[in-house]
């Protein structure tokens, strides 16, 4: 079990969240068999603990006319990762950084308005990269399954 240490009523509503943030306390309540009041004094206890960090929305970018997303794997000499990293996580276009084992130092998720974006995304930030070894691209073409959250 991936939430070790927490009971089953907050697993239960960290499972409903994960479906639908913006279930009432009420909905929530009713779902788990508590009043609205101590559900929200779990979630509270939740987000203060960063078991549960933030809400938000996830947009698809395949349903935006025109959007590009790619991944990319990149390997750096080991003295540059943490530079490589920092000017990535600057980059507003760059939605995802996660460091990884293997041959890839960094798996990076990035997505841009249509291909002229992500040419000059290429050139200007990719390409520019220092003590970069490795650097492959690949362009998302379709979601076929996407979980949000953590699998419980």
């Amino acid at each position: 079990m991936f939430l070790n240490g927490l009971d089953e009523i907050d697993r239960k509503l960290v499972e409903l969240l994960i479906e639908n943030a913006r279930m009432s306390y009420s909905d929530l309540g009713e779902a788990v068999g508590l009043s609205r009041v101590a559900v929200k004094t779990r979630i509270q206890a939740l987000e203060r603990q960063g078991i549960i960090e933030e809400y938000t929305v996830v947009i698809n970018p395949q349903k935006i006319g025109g959007a590009i997303s790619c991944y990319f794997e990149i390997e750096t000499e080991p003295a540059q990762l943490a530079k490589v990293t920092e000017i990535l996580n600057r980059d507003p276009m760059v939605t995802q950084i996660y460091r990884v084992t293997g041959r890839s130092k960094l798996h990076v998720h990035a997505v841009a308005a249509g291909q002229e974006e992500m040419e000059r995304f290429l050139a200007e930030v990719m390409d520019r990269l220092p003590g970069v070894t490795e650097l492959s691209c690949n362009t998302i073409l379709s979601r076929i399954k996407d979980i949000k959250g953590l699998r419980l």
